[in-house]
């Protein structure tokens, strides 16, 4: 994938500048504040909400089923807790956690800013393929739907790299092309939605569809967990060579580069990664616009920082996004997909005109 460790950017004696700028913290300050943060946000956001449930009983109910010797709280709070809310936040967490490196790789590698899986098309088709699969009956566990889930993902990102055609996929035209096949797979994914003779699970979908993670299960925390923690390791492994594309190709083999392998390798598993979330939460976009952006602005563009802390700060921000959407108009739930977009948006337009004056 990559040629020898002598040859990598960060080690054969040049210094790469990346846009870095001085910093009030070093990386590793940034994460472990994020860090914090985030085990405090998911305490609060898995005791917010109705059922009365207290910081207190939460505390319990965690203490009791990680083996520690506390008195569990009563059974229908202890359900609440374990059952409904921690796998709902650590599924937050988690998909936060992908969406956010997934984003991050995709800019280093299209060398374009607004580059992320949603604008892409990459959600969109993940979301037909895991709704085809509950169509077709061919299955409704995690397993089925991030297979079907990965089809699609895999499709659309395919006919997006088919549409660019050999040029540059750093060239604007990757985002404009990326909207165009994912309103072609909303479309479709609409259709199926139509023909579904069970309209009540069909209205139950498209509220999933819009990015929700009110159906979250422990089985789906732990495959979407396994997945993003095997594409973070892959991507930070890989870090070095992502700082060299950042110079463009030609500069990047001058430097050890192996272009070809890297983006392929980043594209497969950005595509991976993304399509499993899907098939768990649904189309949630722009985590992996605003979290790679806003964690640049903090640790730099160097990649084996930028992306760990990448993870952090997007698992932060979903949590955060779902607890908002969930308690805002309780007891109605405003899915996390609708937060994100709300927030997303502005800051797209903002990058877009940055981008444009550049």
């Amino acid at each position: 994938m990559t040629t020898s460790s002598s040859h990598r950017p960060e080690t054969d004696g040049r210094r790469l500048r990346l846009g870095a700028h001085p910093a009030p913290l070093a990386p590793w300050q940034v994460a472990l504040l994020a860090v914090l943060a985030l085990v405090a946000v998911a305490l609060l956001a898995i005791a917010a909400g109705g059922g009365a449930v207290t910081l207190e009983q939460t505390a319990r109910s965690l203490a009791a089923h990680v083996g520690l010797p506390v008195v569990p709280p009563p059974p229908l709070t202890d359900s609440i807790v374990w059952e409904l809310r921690v796998p709902r936040v650590l599924l937050a967490a988690v998909a936060g956690a992908g969406l956010a490196v997934s984003g991050c790789v995709l800019q280093a590698v299209t060398r374009n800013p607004l580059a992320e899986p949603y604008l892409l098309g990459i959600s969109s088709g993940a979301s037909t393929g895991a709704v085809l699969v509950l169509a077709t009956g061919l299955g409704a566990g995690s397993v089925s739907l991030a297979g079907g889930a990965l089809v699609g993902g895999l499709v659309a990102f395919g006919l997006v790299l088919l549409l660019m055609g050999p040029r540059d996929p750093s060239a604007n035209r990757i985002v404009l092309t990326g909207v165009v096949v994912g309103q072609l797979f909303t479309a479709l994914t609409s259709l199926v939605l139509l023909g579904w003779g069970d309209a009540d699970a069909a209205r139950g979908l498209t509220y999933w569809l819009v990015g929700s993670l009110a159906a979250a299960r422990w089985d789906a925390v732990i495959l979407c967990a396994v997945v993003t923690g095997v594409a973070l390791v892959l991507f930070v492994a890989l870090g070095p060579d992502l700082d060299g594309l950042a110079f463009g190709n030609e500069s990047a083999s001058s430097l050890g580069v192996d272009v070809g392998s890297v983006r392929l390798a980043v594209l497969l598993g950005a595509a991976a990664t993304t399509a499993v979330l899907v098939a768990s939460i649904g189309a949630i976009g722009f985590v992996g616009l605003i979290v790679p952006h806003a964690t640049r602005y903090l640790v730099g563009h160097r990649h084996r920082a930028l992306l760990p802390t990448s993870a952090v700060v997007g698992a932060l921000f979903l949590v955060l996004a779902d607890t908002a959407g969930r308690i805002a108009l309780a007891p109605r739930q405003v899915p996390a997909g609708v937060v994100t977009a709300l927030l997303g948006v502005p800051v797209f337009l903002v990058i877009l005109r940055r981008k444009e004056r550049t």
